[in-house]
Parts: structure tokens; sequence; C-alpha cells
């Protein structure tokens, strides 16, 4: 059984979010909201009609001496706002239409629930009618068919419909552009949480979140939704953890430190500036530097730079641009160079010589698989997500800072500029070797002006605030994102982001996948809530080893009935 209820009358000022407490009614209720546009001619006239009958009206009373018509007076003067909004081209003007149907299993509860539905209308100032002799209409209104059978209208503008909109939190008011994300549903409503990075004053957000909180399956699920957008995506992947969802769409996985796996550092980088061949050079004595674990004295680094610039000449490469399209020389190339240098008479062979030597573990030693021949995947595309797992801890450092230039040199590349985003995992790895700490604090401060954005993600919030560095990331990120926080670390997150006691005692009793978003582009915009994905998306980002265990078990079954002869 049903009934059907059409709004006649509104407030006259409402907040976002107003339309909440119908949406949370614990019975069944359907609400309908029907908007059609007014064309801006035909809403100048019809508002300048109403003024005139408004202005007449009280004309009228004043000249036969009657008490002036409050409600006619308060008419008017919001008729005139319209009309000024709307010859400035601020808003719009929309035929609204608001009903709500009630469902119950008998007829007692459903005058019951009537009653209450009825209360709840009045106490949101909203005059709700029974369709007591079109029941059939105002029931067919309220599907989902976009029909309007019974036609009650209101006119709105902009504002107060914005505001109307069902899945509006009173709690956060973000600024949108062309990229809005779904982050989830409003812990404490039925509003949605939607956030757009790139329409913040920067486009940097830091996660903070205990271990198991659920702080990469949502940073895998805002990547997978900025790829709908557009957005290009780089994955600094300590663990790898992004491979199931690089694959699914089709991006580019480059586990640094597998078998097979080459990356050359003396690659030229695509984009050919008057400087890329002395930029190259400067970042190769930096990489060697990081191989010999110490700053290269002002001797070797003279000796390093002759060596590799006439290592690139051995292959033909100079300082014409044209000869850069040429295969690029390897590691090897180099030593061969020092090598030729220390066999000479020179005063500098025994530095060329010691510097060789020391370089032998990356050429022809333990670590050379990196370093062995051409790059074998090169780092392009809309997701590109760089593996560290299988790097061993001697040449981890060496293979992150490969990764972090290749990452540099595509976001700082002026001739394709486009949205991005750095994602960098488990950001505290990085933070402990000087490079990844110094490219952190280099991106977070000079991302917005390349239109990138960086996403620090990291469950040693300790370590992050108590560093120079970590709070200028977090200074620099107009997103702040806290999920479940543990009781050790809760005070520093309390003093750094001034959370309430409220939002203390959330973090410390929040679920997985619950958290709070900070916005501070916009200023102190706060709201909770809980990460959602959909089946498809879950399967694709989750790392519960129970789940892909069991998976993996079920998959294996289904193999082996394939198999079965019988």
């Amino acid at each position: 059984m049903c009934s059907s209820f059409a709004v006649t009358g509104y407030p006259r000022v409402v907040g976002a979010g107003w339309l909440e407490p119908l949406l949370t009614f614990p019975g069944r209720l359907d609400v309908s909201l029907h908007i059609a546009p007014i064309p801006p001619l035909i809403a100048a006239q019809r508002l300048r009609r109403q003024l005139a009958r408004l202005e007449s009206a009280s004309r009228s009373d004043a000249q036969r001496g009657r008490l002036a018509d409050f409600a006619a007076e308060a008419a008017a003067d919001d008729a005139a706002e319209l009309a000024a909004s709307l010859a400035r081209g601020h808003g719009r003007l929309f035929r609204v239409g608001l009903y709500l149907t009630v469902h119950a299993p008998d007829a007692s509860t459903l005058e019951g629930d009537v009653q209450r539905v009825r209360a709840l209308a009045a106490s949101l100032l909203l005059d709700a009618q029974p369709t007591t002799f079109r029941a059939l209409q105002g029931w067919t209104t309220t599907l989902p068919l976009a029909c309007d059978s019974i036609g009650t209208r209101r006119v709105f503008d902009t504002a107060a419909l914005a505001a109307s909109f069902p899945f509006t939190s009173p709690d956060l008011q973000p600024v949108l552009g062309d990229t809005p994300v779904l982050y989830g549903l409003n812990a404490y409503s039925s509003g949605v949480v939607v956030w757009d990075r790139f329409a913040q004053d920067n486009y940097n957000s830091v996660t903070l979140a205990r271990s198991g909180a659920g702080k990469s399956y949502f940073t895998k699920l805002e990547t997978l939704r900025l790829l709908y957008q557009d957005v290009h995506v780089a994955v600094i992947d300590p663990e790898d953890e992004y491979q199931r969802l690089c694959d699914h769409v089709a991006g580019t996985h480059i586990a640094l430190g597998a078998p097979g796996v080459c990356f050359n550092p003396f690659d030229l980088p695509e984009s050919q500036g008057e400087d890329t061949l002395i930029r190259r050079a400067l970042f190769l004595q930096t990489l060697i530097g990081t191989m010999l674990g110490e700053p290269l004295t002002p001797a070797a680094r003279a000796v390093l730079d002759r060596a590799v610039l006439a290592t690139y000449r051995a292959r033909g490469i100079g300082s014409d641009p044209r000869t850069w399209a040429r295969p690029a020389p390897v590691l090897a190339d180099l030593t061969k160079q020092l090598d030729a240098v220390a066999e000479t008479d020179a005063p500098e062979a025994s530095t060329a010589a010691d510097l060789s030597a020391r370089l032998a573990p990356f050429t022809s030693g333990s670590y050379r698989s990196l370093f062995a021949g051409p790059t074998t995947t090169r780092p392009t595309g809309h997701l590109v997500v760089f593996s560290l797992r299988d790097l061993p801890d001697e040449v981890r450092t060496v293979g992150m800072l490969l990764a972090l230039d290749a990452i540099w040199r595509t976001v700082a590349n002026p001739d394709d500029r486009r949205r991005r985003l750095v994602v960098v995992d488990e950001a505290w790895t990085l933070m402990r070797e000087d490079e990844g700490a110094r490219f952190l604090y280099r991106l977070a401060k000079s991302a917005r002006k390349h239109w990138a954005g960086l996403a620090v993600v990291t469950q040693d919030a300790g370590d992050l605030l108590s560093t120079d560095l970590g709070r200028s990331v977090i200074a620099n990120s107009a997103t702040q994102i806290l999920l479940r926080q543990a009781p050790q670390a809760i005070d520093h997150i309390v003093d750094a982001f001034d959370l309430t006691d409220g939002e203390k005692t959330f973090l410390l009793a929040a679920d997985r996948g619950q958290g709070l978003l900070c916005g501070t582009g916009t200023g102190s915009d706060r709201a909770a809530f809980s990460a959602i994905a959909s089946p498809h998306e879950h399967e694709l980002v989750t790392t519960d080893p129970a789940e892909l265990a069991t998976r993996a078990g079920t998959e294996g079954h289904d193999v082996d009935k394939e198999h079965d002869p019988r």
C-alpha cells in the first residue's frame, strides 16, 4: 500500500543538504525531484510581470490605507534579487516539483508512517498535500520514469536548486572542476563525498593511516577513477600492489630489479631542448655518486664529466640534436672510456681507474642486471607503475633514483602538458633516502606549475610530522586524508591537523576504509566518509591476502575441473 504527496509550500531560505531528513527517513519513502529549466527570455518576462503585480498590490494597499502585507513585500524583494541575478548572468531559473510516496505493508502502518512523514515535512517548512483524487498519477510521478503527472511546480534559482540536490553534503562544499572523483559515502548521512583535487589551490594530497586501514585501497580507487577523467598517473610502488590494476587498464608496469628488466640511465628524453645532453650528463654524475655511496670529489667529477661526453660521442651522439635519436650507450660503455683514460699517462689516470673499479659491480658484477642493456620498457602511457619490490637493498636507492628521474622528466616536459598525478605509496621508504626526500620536496613545491599533483601515502605519521620535509609536504597539500590512526600517533595528528575531540574519536574507532577528508583549498571543509567500490573495482584494488588466496584457489579449482577427463 502507498500514499503520495505533492509539496506545494517551501521555506523561504534553504541550506545545503536540507532534504537530507527526508532521505534518511527510517521507513520506505520515495522522494522524486523533477527539474525543468526555464529559458532566460521567458524567465525575465515572468519576473517582470510578477514584480509589476506585487508592486501594484503594494501601492493599492497603501492608497486604501491598509496595513502592509509583509509576505508580499518579502516576495517582491526575492523577485527583485532573482531578476538582478538573472540579468547579470549569475544564475538561471528552473521549475521544480517535489513529490513523496510512502509505502507500508498494511493500512494501519501506512497511516502511522504518513503522519510521521507529514510531521517531518512540516518541520522542514514544507507543505505536503496528499494527491487524494490523483493517487495513480502521484505514484507514477515518484517512479524513475522522468514523468511528472501531477505538475505541481515551483520556481527555483540555481543556488536553491543546488542546495536541493539530494546528495549534497552539508559538511563539505567542494569546488568541482572537470575531474571530480567519488571518494565515498558520508559517514553520518546519505550524501556522497565528491572531490576534485585539480580544482583546489594546489593538486597535492597526503594520506595518513595505520597499517591495514585501507590507505592503498583508497589510493588505487582514486587512481582508477582519475584515469576515467584522462589524468595521466605515475606510481612509485614499493610492494608491487598496483600490477593487477595496471594490467587491467593496459598501463605500463616496470618491475625494476626483475630478471630481464633493464633501465638505461643514458637514454635521452624525447623532448629535446638545447641543454638536453648537458642535463643528462649532470644527472649521470648524480646517479654514479649514489652508486658509489658518497659524493664525488671535484677531481672525480671532472673526469667523469669528460668520460660521459666521450661515451656519447663514441655512439655518434653530440651537441647536434639530430644525433640524439641514435641508440644510447650503456653503463659498460662508460667504464670502457674510464679504462681508456686509466691506461694513459694523464694526471687523472688514477682517478679514472678508481671510478672504473668501483663501478665494476654495476657493469660486470652482481648488480649488473638493471644496467646490462638498453631499456626494455619505455615509461610511457596513461598509467606508469614503477615496482621496487624486486630491487635488492643494495641497489634500491639507485633504482628509485632512476624511477624518480623518469617521472620528473615526464612531468616537466613542456611539450606534453596535461593533468598528471604522481602517487608515492609507502612514502616513508623514499624519505629514508636523500635523493627520494629531495624529489618529494621539489615535486611538492613545484608540481602545480607543471599541472601535476603529488599524492603522498604513508603509514609512518610520526616520521612525516617530525621532519621539515614532512611538514612541507603537508603544508603544500590542499587535500588531506586521514584514515584510522594508531593511539600512539593520534596526538601528533590532532596537533598537526587541528582536529576536534569528535574527529579524534572517529579516527581512533574508524573501520577499514573510513576516513576524514580535510580540504584546505577552499577553507576548512571537512567530511567523514566511507570509501566504496563496485565489485569490479574491488577485484582490481584489493590486496587482502585471505581474499587473494581464496580467489587463487577458486581459479585453480576451476582449471582442474576443465582439465578433468571425467
